[in-house]
């Protein structure tokens, strides 16, 4: 767990980081990298204070309690392996409470960081920092309670997220689509030349997000057995299907396989695995990555380009449709054997009935995500503003928000 923890934080700083940062223009390059590594120590800190206790506090159905306020039930029961929840939901854990805590942190982390894609090249540093405050508070941590927590209400309903397709990808996602709407398009959106500045540090950062997501997809089984092997399996046939389907349905429509398309493919289905890697067999599991790949393809061209939005880096197209993806397909392919236990013999396998869950959960993550965000959105620009100027943004963010440039 100590390994996948450091895995997972990885994904964000560097590999997040630099892949956000290989796909804008050079005079956005630092910034970029900023945002990831500013929202790491921003969370780090929101985490610790109040939001490890909202999302994993006793609390109720829709918020955890500020028992852990601080963390400071730590001091009693850092020695000692810990039940999350109590009566016949709990969970006995093999591990101590702060490992736990420090893998949920690096979850809270990456998920705010990869909103930032959707509004690259346009949003005030001040507003980031404003804006991701109040977000991880209040929309990421309620939505952690109510999937992972056994007194959360979508745990309590049977819905199935292994290590956050609703939580992380979902959330992130509809922020990302909501906040490009909100910010609206990039100065020359159309018109001017948006190419990336170098891909080779994309192509990095896609990399270190592949090889990290063993530790949050494999880490999320809680332990080193026999389910976490299954999920780091599952994990590495998606993401290979989905780079291949997204790769060969650009090569079709485009004349060229793109660099950019395989690395945003293999995020497809790394994404799309996320919430079924617990659940699901290496068959099924391809099928996911074949789906996620396609289905990535469109959200980052064809529905971007219907709908009329500017996603820079294609949050909504790759984490918000393939995180829809995955999230209704576990409902179909779950393998009960992998998720049994003494308290559910069976398991948790695919039918129409656990579709049906999947899809109202997911649904219910969209709405409160999206207007949430949207509120915190307007509040964030009546403290300070959303976006930059046009001079600014026409400038670049690291002159005009930090004052460097790269040589």
């Amino acid at each position: 767990m100590l390994t996948s923890t450091a895995l997972v934080l990885m994904m964000t700083i560097p590999g997040l980081a630099l892949f956000y940062a290989g796909m804008v223009r050079k005079k956005n390059v630092l910034s970029t990298m900023m945002q990831s590594f500013t929202i790491t120590a921003l969370v780090t800190v929101c985490w610790m204070l109040v939001g490890y206790s909202l999302a994993f506090g006793e609390g109720n159905a829709w918020i955890g309690d500020l028992s852990k306020l601080f963390m400071s039930n730590l001091a009693e029961s850092w020695d000692k392996p810990f039940t999350l929840g109590s009566g016949d939901a709990a969970v006995a854990m093999t591990i101590p409470e702060t490992v736990f805590a420090m893998f949920q942190m690096t979850f809270a982390i990456i998920t705010p960081a990869l909103i930032t894609g959707a509004f690259a090249d346009r949003m005030k540093f001040s507003a980031l920092v404003v804006f991701n405050i109040l977000w991880t508070i209040l929309i990421y941590a309620p939505v952690a309670h109510w999937v992972w927590h056994p007194n959360g209400w979508i745990f309590a309903l049977g819905a199935l997220d292994f290590a956050g397709g609703t939580v992380v990808h979902i959330n992130a996602g509809v922020a990302g689509l909501v906040a490009a709407i909100v910010l609206g398009k990039r100065v020359g959106y159309g018109n001017d030349n948006m190419s990336p500045y170098n891909l080779a540090l994309a192509v990095i950062g896609a990399a270190l997000l592949w090889v990290g997501w063993f530790g949050f997809n494999a880490g999320s089984a809680v332990g080193a057995g026999a389910r976490a092997g299954m999920a780091m399996l599952v994990t590495q046939v998606a993401a290979g299907g989905a780079t291949l389907a997204w790769l060969f349905a650009e090569w079709a429509t485009k004349g060229k396989p793109s660099v950019l398309g395989a690395i945003s493919g293999a995020v497809a289905g790394l994404v799309a695995i996320t919430p079924a890697a617990g659940f699901v067999l290496p068959v099924p599991a391809l099928i996911i990555g074949l789906v996620a790949g396609l289905a990535g393809f469109w959200g980052a061209t064809a529905l971007k380009h219907l709908c009329g939005y500017d996603d820079s880096l294609d949050a909504f197209g790759v984490h918000g449709v393939c995180g829809i993806v995955g999230s209704l397909l576990v409902g179909v392919f779950a393998y009960g054997p992998l998720s049994a236990s003494a308290g559910t013999p069976e398991g948790y396998g695919g039918s129409f009935d656990q579709f049906m869950l999947q899809v109202y959960a997911t649904a219910a993550v969209f709405a409160f995500t999206a207007i949430g965000t949207f509120i915190l959105l307007k509040i964030t620009d009546v403290i300070v503003g959303l976006r930059v100027a046009e001079d600014e943004e026409r400038e670049g963010l690291d002159v005009t928000q930090h004052g460097e440039r790269l040589a």
